[in-house]
C-alpha cells in the first residue's frame, strides 16, 4: 500500500478543493482521535494514583505526587524525539506506531494494580511508559500543519489540540465510572472514610481504569495504518536543528509553557492537590469528582478560540491568555485558597481553578496560530518549533507535580508555588506583548 503522496500543495486553491481538501481533513479526524486516547493514556496515572491507598497499597503522599509527575518527565523528553519524527519518516508510520506503543502502559498499569505486592518501582516505570501518550503531540501536530494551508492552520490545529486535550478529561472523568465494571481479574477491596468518619468499604475493579483502552487503541491503530498518508516533504535531522539558532524559537518555548505547561501541569496535580488541601476537611472528598472539569473547560477553549484566532490573530489572544492566568494565580494566593481554614472555601478554590483552565485554553489555541506565522518563512522550522514547544510545555505535569509537593512537604503549603508562577507569568507575557503583540512588534502574528 502506497505511503507517500506524490504532491501536496495546500496553498494551491486547485489542489486544496479537487483533492486536498478531503485527505487533509481526513487525516485529522483520525489522527485527532488518536490524540484523545494519547492524552488519556498520559493523564490516567494522575486518577488512578487518588485510589492506591485505599487498595492496600502504602506509598506516601510524595510518592503519589511523583508517579503523578513521572508521565510528564517522559512525555516532554519523548515530545524532543517527535518533534524531528514526521519529516524523517512520515505521519502514517510514526502515528500508527505512536498509537500501538500506548498499550504498554495500558495493559502494565491493569496488571500492576491488581496485586497489592507490586513495588513502587513498577509503578515509577509503569508511570514513565504512560508518557508515550504525551510525547507522541509532538508528531501530531507537525503534521497537521504540514496538511493544510496557512488560513486554516490555526482552525485545525486548535480542532486538534482541542479534541485531543479532552483525553485528560476523559481519564479523570471515566475512571470513577470504570471502577464499577469488571473487565478482566478480581475486584479490590476499597476502603474510605466519611465525612463523619466512618470506615465505609466497596468493590472496585481498579484495573478497569486502563485497561478499557487496550481495544480502543487497538482499532485505532489499525484504521491509522489502512488510512493514513505521508506528505512529501522531507528534512532530514541536520536541517531541522536551524530552529535553535533563531532567537524567536526560545520566546516561543516560554510563551508555550506559561499556557500548555500550565495547563497540562495543574491537570496532573489538581486531583492530588484537592486531596491535601481540602481532604483533611472532609475524608470523603473525592477529587475526581471536580477535577475533571478543569481539564474539559480549557480542551473546549482550545477548540473555540482556535477559529477566533484565524480572524484576529493570535497574539492579543496569548496576551489576554496571560493577564487572566495572572488573575487567576493572585486570586489564588490572597484568597489564601491553598491554606484554607475549612471545607466553606472549596468553591472558590474550584471556580479560580476552573476559570484559570478557561485561559489556558485560549492560550494553548493561539500560540499554534501564532508560531507558523512567525516562522513563515520556513514551513519544516515552523513545525519543528510546534513539536518543540510542545516538547517542553510536557514537562508542565512533572515539574508542576514535584513543585508543589515540595512546597508542600517544606512548608506546609504550595502557595510559594503558585508565587513563583505569578513571577513567570508576567515574564511570559511580557516577552509574548514585546515581540509579537505591540504596535511595531518585530514579527507581528
Amino acid at each position: 500500500m502506497k505511503t507517500w503522496l506524490t504532491t501536496w500543495e495546500p496553498e494551491n486553491d486547485i489542489f486544496w478543493n479537487d483533492q486536498g481538501k478531503k485527505i487533509a481533513w481526513r487525516t485529522l479526524t483520525i489522527t485527532t482521535i488518536s490524540l484523545v486516547l494519547s492524552f488519556a493514556t498520559w493523564f490516567m496515572v494522575s486518577a488512578i494514583v487518588t485510589r492506591l491507598d485505599g487498595i492496600g497499597f502504602n506509598f506516601t503522599s510524595n510518592q503519589l505526587f511523583w508517579l503523578a509527575a513521572l508521565p510528564g518527565l517522559a512525555a516532554g523528553t519523548l515530545r524532543i524525539v517527535h518533534t524531528f519524527l514526521i519529516p524523517i519518516f512520515g505521519t502514517r508510520q510514526v502515528i500508527t506506531i505512536a498509537t500501538f506503543i500506548k498499550l504498554i502502559p495500558v495493559i502494565g498499569f491493569g496488571f500492576a494494580v491488581m496485586d497489592p505486592n507490586t513495588p513502587f518501582w513498577v509503578f515509577a516505570v509503569l508511570a514513565l511508559t504512560a508518557g508515550f501518550g504525551g510525547g507522541d503531540f509532538s508528531s501530531f501536530m507537525p503534521s497537521t500543519n504540514m496538511f493544510f494551508p496557512s488560513r486554516l492552520k490555526g482552525a485545525a490545529l486548535g480542532i486538534q489540540a482541542g479534541i485531543g486535550n479532552f483525553g485528560v478529561s476523559l481519564a479523570q472523568f471515566m475512571t470513577p465510572i470504570m471502577l464499577g465494571i469488571g473487565f478482566y481479574g478480581a475486584p479490590q477491596v476499597f476502603t474510605k472514610k466519611t465525612a463523619a468518619g466512618e470506615v465505609v468499604q466497596s468493590e472496585i475493579f481498579l484495573q478497569s481504569a486502563s485497561l478499557w483502552y487496550a481495544p480502543l487503541l487497538i482499532l485505532i491503530g489499525i484504521l491509522c495504518w489502512l488510512l493514513l498518508r505521508s506528505i512529501p516533504i522531507k528534512s532530514t535531522f541536520k536541517d531541522q536543528l536551524g530552529i535553535f539558532k533563531d532567537k524567536h524559537t526560545w520566546y516561543c518555548t516560554v510563551i508555550y509553557f506559561m499556557t500548555f505547561g500550565t495547563f497540562a501541569g495543574l491537570s496532573a496535580a489538581f486531583p492530588l492537590l484537592l486531596k491535601s488541601v481540602y481532604g483533611p476537611f472532609d475524608p470523603s472528598l473525592d477529587p475526581l469528582k471536580y477535577a475533571f472539569y478543569g481539564p474539559l473547560i480549557g480542551s473546549a477553549a482550545r477548540v473555540g478560540f482556535g477559529f477566533i484566532a484565524d480572524k484576529i490573530g493570535g497574539a492579543v489572544l496569548t496576551t489576554i491568555s496571560g493577564l487572566g492566568l495572572l488573575g487567576c494565580t493572585l486570586a489564588i494566593i490572597f484568597l489564601n485558597l491553598l491554606e484554607p481554614s475549612g471545607i466553606q472555601q472549596l468553591d472558590m478554590f474550584i471556580l479560580v481553578m476552573l476559570v484559570l483552565f478557561f485561559f489556558t485554553g485560549i492560550g494553548n489555541a493561539s500560540t499554534f496560530k501564532q508560531f507558523p506565522v512567525i516562522f513563515k518563512h520556513n514551513p519544516v522550522h515552523a513545525s519543528g518549533v510546534i513539536g518543540w514547544t510542545a516538547a517542553i510545555g510536557a514537562y508542565g505535569p512533572f515539574i508542576f507535580s514535584l513543585a508543589i509537593s515540595g512546597f508542600m512537604v517544606s512548608t506546609g503549603s504550595a502557595t510559594g508555588f503558585f508565587e513563583i508562577l505569578a513571577v513567570f507569568l508576567v515574564l511570559a507575557t511580557g516577552i509574548n506583548w514585546y515581540f509579537y503583540n505591540r504596535k511595531g512588534a518585530e514579527r507581528p502574528c
